[in-house]
C-alpha cells in the first residue's frame, strides 16, 4: 500500500499531521492557553509532547507567558516590540522568570555542598535593585534583578542567597562595553543556566559595585554573579542578618550614593512613568494590589 492509497484510507491522519489544524493550530493553541491563564507547568508538559509543539512554544507560548506574568518588565526589556526576539530567546527569559539555578562552588565563591535549582513560587523582580549592580560608568543600563531565593545551608553557616536578573539590550550595553573593553576572559567552567551561552564573571571584571551587597543583604566581597552573551545573570551572596542600627547605616548611604549617581547623566524612572522617553507603568500586580517596588512573578498556575 503505497502512501496515497493511506491517506485516502484515513483521512483524518493526514489533517492532523498538518501545522494548521488540530492541537497544531496556533489559534486553537492561544485560545487555550489563554483560558487556563497560560499555565506554567501545562506549557512545559506541552513542550515535551513533539516537536512541533515544542518549535510552537518557543515561538509562541513563552512569550505569551512572559508578557501575561509580568507585563511591565517584559515591556521594558522589550522596548515595545513585544513581538520581536529577545536576547537568548523568550523560553530563556521565561526560565528565568520562574526557576532558581542553585549553585556550586566557584573560583571566588566556595560552598560546603552544591545547591540544586527549583522552580520559585513567586519572585519579584526591580530595575531599582538592577541599579544597584550596575557601576556608575553603567548607570545607564537598564537590568532587573530578583529578590535572592534564601537556601539554609546549616546551623555554622549564613544562608545563602540565590539571585537572578536580566538586561535590556545588552548587546548595546555600556556594561557589555565595558566588559570588551577590559578584554574580560569568559569563565573556563560557568555556562549560564537559562540559555547555555558562556558567562562573564563580574568579580574578575572588578564590576562589581559595593551597593550590590548591601542590596541583597549580604556583605561586601561575599558574593560572586556572572553575566551572559545575552545578558542573563546569576549569582549567589551570603546573607546575613543586620540590626536595626546597621540597617539604618546602609539606609543613609544608598541615599547618598542615590544622589551622587543622579548627577552623573545616567537615566531613571521619572515620575510621570517615563524611562529613556519611552512611557514605562513600573508595578507590582498580584491578585489586584500594586505597588512601585518591582513586579511579583508567579509560578506556582495561574494567577486567580
Amino acid at each position: 500500500m503505497n502512501a496515497t492509497q493511506r491517506r485516502r484510507l484515513n483521512p483524518l491522519s493526514h489533517e492532523s499531521d498538518s501545522g494548521d489544524s488540530g492541537i497544531f493550530n496556533e489559534r486553537i493553541l492561544f485560545l487555550v492557553f489563554e483560558s487556563i491563564k497560560w499555565d506554567l507547568q501545562v506549557i512545559c508538559l506541552t513542550a515535551s509532547v513533539s516537536r512541533k509543539l515544542r518549535a510552537i512554544a518557543k515561538r509562541l507560548l513563552w512569550r505569551k507567558l512572559c508578557m501575561y506574568r509580568a507585563p511591565s518588565m517584559v515591556a521594558a526589556l522589550a522596548n515595545g516590540a513585544l513581538n520581536g526576539r529577545i536576547g537568548g530567546g523568550w523560553d530563556a527569559l521565561a526560565k528565568l522568570m520562574f526557576f532558581c539555578c542553585g549553585c556550586e562552588s566557584t573560583r571566588h565563591f566556595k560552598l560546603s555542598r552544591p545547591t540544586q535549582g527549583h522552580f520559585a513560587r513567586a519572585s519579584r523582580f526591580s530595575k531599582t535593585s538592577g541599579r544597584s549592580f550596575l557601576t556608575k560608568k553603567c548607570r545607564g543600563d537598564l537590568l532587573f534583578i530578583s529578590d535572592p531565593c534564601e537556601h539554609q545551608m546549616g546551623d555554622r553557616e549564613d544562608d545563602l542567597g540565590i539571585y537572578r536578573g536580566v538586561f535590556r539590550g545588552f548587546k548595546r550595553s555600556k556594561t557589555r562595553d565595558c566588559l570588551i573593553r577590559r578584554q574580560v576572559a569568559f569563565d573556563e567552567r560557568m555556562r549560564c543556566p537559562y540559555c547555555g551561552t558562556r558567562v562573564w564573571s563580574m568579580t574578575t571584571a572588578r564590576l562589581l559595585p559595593k551597593s550590590a551587597a548591601r542590596r541583597l543583604g549580604s556583605r561586601d566581597g561575599r558574593l560572586e554573579y556572572f553575566v551572559c552573551v545575552n545578558g542573563h545573570l546569576h549569582g549567589t551572596c551570603w546573607l546575613v542578618t543586620l540590626s536595626s542600627d546597621e540597617e539604618v547605616c546602609d539606609d543613609e548611604e544608598e541615599e547618598e550614593e542615590e544622589e551622587d549617581d543622579d548627577d552623573d547623566g545616567s537615566e531613571d524612572l521619572d515620575s510621570d512613568g517615563q524611562f529613556n522617553g519611552d512611557a514605562y507603568n513600573h508595578q507590582t500586580v498580584t491578585n489586584g494590589s500594586t505597588s512601585s517596588l518591582g513586579e511579583d512573578v508567579l509560578g506556582d498556575g495561574p494567577i486567580n
